[in-house]
């Protein structure tokens, strides 16, 4: 069940990008059914899950107009994410990542942007998530092109910090050694998590007695060659 907040978002979704199609869309003649593209040049008629699920992580060459078929499938693509009947996010780079819909149209941009903010915002009150927290992280950094938004949002809380501590917890393993933990992610985004780690994060991972995280996440401020020698890791507590 979704929040009210999240439900606002999605019913703009719904009304701002309602009608859209990709008229003389044609596909992939390899990859893509006839009857499966027809639904990408007929707006008002529901595209079936699988095809939406299919279609979001295409690449966009397969595609005549690539933004377009992400405008048609956004009503029910992100209704899927945020329900989690997508089965899974992660695998693939998001459609959404990769068009500039930054500079659609004023009203389609901010409903996509006030999306991803609801839409991890409800994930982070979620004990268990459709999807893994890390994996929705990525996929909402990816389409925005930041991480700042969502390491800001972090709200507080039992449930949120918990997905704090697991998150940290695989992440740090990657950002120690100066790589990215995601799959699709490698841009600046990394280097404003491992900021905001080093600082906010660690604060609030030692708040929540997760001091070993803690200390961990501070030495990302660090010079690579200054983080592993530092003394933390010969101590009794370090978990190396």
């Amino acid at each position: 069940m979704t929040s009210p907040a999240l439900d606002a978002v999605l019913a703009d979704i719904d009304t701002v990008f309602n009608g859209f199609a990709s008229p003389h869309e044609t596909g992939c003649g390899y990859c893509h059914a006839p009857e499966e593209t027809a639904f990408l040049r007929t707006p008002y008629t529901r595209v079936p899950l699988d095809v939406v699920r299919y279609y979001l992580f295409e690449v966009p060459d397969h595609f005549d107009d690539h933004p377009a078929v992400m405008r048609r499938l956004l009503p029910q693509a992100a209704r899927a994410m945020a329900e989690g009947t997508l089965s899974t996010i992660g695998y693939g780079a998001h459609g959404l990542s990769r068009v500039d819909w930054r500079s659609w149209p004023a009203e389609q941009s901010a409903a996509i942007k006030a999306f991803l903010h609801a839409w991890w915002q409800d994930t982070l009150t979620l004990p268990e998530p459709p999807y893994g927290i890390g994996d929705t992280f990525e996929t909402c950094a990816t389409i925005a092109g930041t991480a700042m938004p969502f390491l800001d949002g972090w709200i507080s809380g039992p449930v949120a910090e918990a997905h704090l501590a697991h998150c940290a917890d695989t992440w740090l393993y990657d950002l120690l050694s100066d790589s990215s933990p995601f799959c699709w992610w490698y841009d600046s985004g990394v280097a404003e998590l491992r900021t905001w780690l080093a600082g906010p994060g660690a604060a609030r991972l030692r708040a929540q007695g997760e001091s070993d995280l803690a200390v961990q996440a501070e030495l990302l401020a660090l010079p690579y060659d200054e983080r592993w020698a530092h003394p933390y890791w010969t101590s009794p507590s370090a978990t190396n």
